[in-house]
Order: C-alpha cells, then sequence, then structure tokens
C-alpha cells in the first residue's frame, strides 16, 4: 500500500466554536500523534480527505509547514449519521516500522452447507492485526464458499496476507453456518359451546317476593 500525499495546515484554534468555523470553510480538524512527539493539531481539506478515505487510504504523507511526515489514519470519527467526517486522529510511523491496525473482515463466495431453515453469521467484523505500515490489508478476505453447518472458522484458520499477523483470540469464530429457531405457533383458544355460552337468567330476589305477594 502506498502512501498518499494530503496537505495540512496548522489548527491554533480549539473549542467546539472554532471547529465548527472550522468545518464551515470546508476544512477538518485532526490532530498527529506518536513517537513520543508532541500533538500537533491540524487542518485538512475537507474533498482531498473524504476522497482518500473512500479510497480505503490507511497511510499518509502530511505536507505540513513544507516537511513530510508519515502518519496512519488511526481514528475517523463522523456525525450520528454516519456521513460527515468530523475529526480525524493520525498516528506518526515509520516507513519500515510495523504498526497494530483493526481491518474489516470481507466474506467472500455462498456457503455450501447453506440451505433451508440456515442462515449465514458472520460473528467477527474486523480483526486486530500488526503489519508493515505500507503493508496494511484493505480487508482479510475469507472464502466461505466450502462452509457446513457444525464447522465454523475460527481466526487460526484465516489465510493472511503476507507479513500480516492476526492479534485476536485464535479460537473466535470468524462465521458459521446457523440454525433459524423457528418458534411454535400458539395454540387457538377454545371456542365455547353454546350451551357453555348461555348464561341463565339471575333470580331477582325482590320480583319473586312481589309475585308471591299477589298470588296471595
Amino acid at each position: 500500500m502506498e502512501s498518499v500525499k494530503l496537505a495540512a495546515q496548522p489548527r491554533p484554534a480549539h473549542g467546539s466554536q472554532a471547529t465548527r468555523r472550522l468545518r464551515k470553510s470546508g476544512l477538518i480538524p485532526a490532530v498527529v500523534y506518536g513517537h513520543k512527539e508532541a500533538v500537533v493539531p491540524v487542518a485538512l481539506d475537507r474533498k482531498e480527505l473524504e476522497t482518500a478515505l473512500r479510497r480505503n487510504t490507511r497511510v499518509v504523507d502530511l505536507q505540513l509547514d513544507g516537511a513530510a511526515e508519515t502518519a496512519v489514519i488511526q481514528d475517523v470519527q463522523y456525525d450520528h449519521l454516519g456521513m460527515d467526517v468530523l475529526h480525524v486522529d493520525f498516528k506518526r510511523v515509520s516507513r519500515d516500522e510495523r504498526v497494530k491496525m483493526a481491518v474489516r473482515i470481507e466474506l467472500k463466495g455462498t456457503p455450501a452447507g447453506l440451505c433451508g431453515g440456515h442462515v449465514l453469521e458472520q460473528t467477527l467484523h474486523s480483526l486486530h492485526v500488526e503489519c508493515p505500515a505500507l503493508a496494511i490489508p484493505d480487508s482479510i478476505r475469507v472464502n466461505v464458499s466450502g462452509l457446513q453447518s457444525g464447522h465454523p472458522i475460527h481466526v487460526k484458520e484465516l489465510t493472511m496476507p503476507e507479513g500480516v499477523q492476526a492479534l485476536d483470540d485464535p479460537e473466535l469464530v470468524v462465521v458459521q453456518i446457523a440454525t433459524v429457531k423457528v418458534e411454535a405457533a400458539p395454540a387457538a383458544a377454545a371456542v365455547p359451546t353454546e350451551a357453555a355460552a348461555t348464561t341463565a337468567e339471575p333470580e331477582i330476589v325482590g320480583r319473586r317476593v312481589k309475585e308471591e305477594e299477589a298470588e296471595e
């Protein structure tokens, strides 16, 4: 994975009002940290940054004050709709060092054991890995074509790209075929018979007394 050049500018102002003004002007606030150096607040052009993110860029060369600094995109904060970028964290790296990252898991193929009453269940959607800074994979691809019910794929069974090491528990289940639980339909309520539904007319004591007095 080659690095992408991104122009950055110093961002001296802090606070919510300052960041709102920054975003309205077409810039995205960010910070650069790591290598035991000072945390540097910066701002980047929104369009350039969003283009890099759409291309799944992970390593960048930040052009700041006439110098270039290699960094990985460590974290991206979006709005509550997951649409607009609000803030980005960049972590300084050397081109020859190994970094730890979370990489998404991508499923490929249609399971052979997927039939009626079964569903494909992905229990792990990203994998923590260690790899060279310039060899961060876009994704970890998992071929599920031969997947059968009762035989899940674990982390230890994944085929990792060259130089990439999985850091998660080897016994974690990545994907499996699960049985769909069908709930039994509730039993229909018994329909009362005509005899049971008919209620005898209640005896009115006062009326009976009057009837007996009339007979006398």
